[in-house]
């Protein structure tokens, strides 16, 4: 190769470097506001509530055109999904301490209690996942079955899984059923407590050791504990 041949390979591989600096760069840029937009908008909704979100008023709040949102997201709809899928994240990320629990009975009370608390700490979040359009749950379970919102099902169902495994429910138990009566009785006490604030009720800590009881004397058979109980 002359001197030529190499200057211009040279020349070729910056131009090619630099053309792919540039493609990186852009593609850095457009995934941070893609975050922004996520950021504000969650802003948004935890203060003001998922109704006050709208594509006009969160471009004015990241200070770009309405026309640039729609490049990152089709719709309202679609942010809130995505804001979804990172609300199950961090109702996940709540229950995960709790499940590290090794005794099931003692774990039950424990991600009871985590659940409650992540609806009650989080309530903008918790309305916008569950209480807002069923659309968006329901498709993150379907859309998404390795993602968060089944994971944190999945949390529920070990637990009985657990309890089943050892022997201590009966062996036509199923804990996916179970799962789901211990998910709707601590969404009642987390809905109740956002909706209806003038309820004079119980403490929701109170009312969630009251679930988990009730919910532990109901289990089909629970053989070792009820036999120890027995002897006494």
């Amino acid at each position: 190769m002359n001197t030529v041949h190499l200057l211009l390979a040279v020349q070729l591989v910056k131009a090619y470097t630099g053309n792919m600096g540039i493609a990186e760069r852009k593609e850095r840029q457009r995934a941070e506001l893609r975050e922004q937009i996520l950021r504000v908008a969650r802003d948004i909704v935890v203060k003001e509530g998922f109704p006050a979100l709208s594509m006009r008023k969160l471009a004015d709040a990241v200070e770009y055109a309405p026309a640039t949102l729609y490049l990152h997201f089709e719709n309202r709809e679609a942010i809130a999904k995505e804001l979804c899928v990172r609300g199950f994240q961090d109702l996940l990320a709540m229950l995960e301490p709790a499940a590290q629990v090794e005794d099931p009975l003692e774990r039950l009370p424990k991600l009871a209690e985590a659940y409650v608390r992540f609806g009650l700490e989080h309530p903008e979040t918790y309305r916008l996942i569950f209480m807002e359009d069923a659309k968006l749950s329901t498709a993150l379970f379907g859309d998404h079955p390795e993602g968060a919102g089944p994971r944190s099902f999945g949390v529920l169902v070990q637990v009985f899984a657990d309890l089943l495994a050892a022997g201590r429910l009966e062996e036509s138990t199923k804990p996916e059923q179970l799962a789901e009566v211990l998910w709707a009785g601590v969404h009642g006490i987390v809905s109740l407590r956002l909706t209806c604030t003038g309820f004079p009720g119980t403490p929701a800590e109170e009312l969630t050791q009251v679930l988990v009881t009730t919910l532990v004397k109901g289990l089909p058979g629970l053989k070792a504990e009820r036999a120890r109980t027995k002897a006494r």
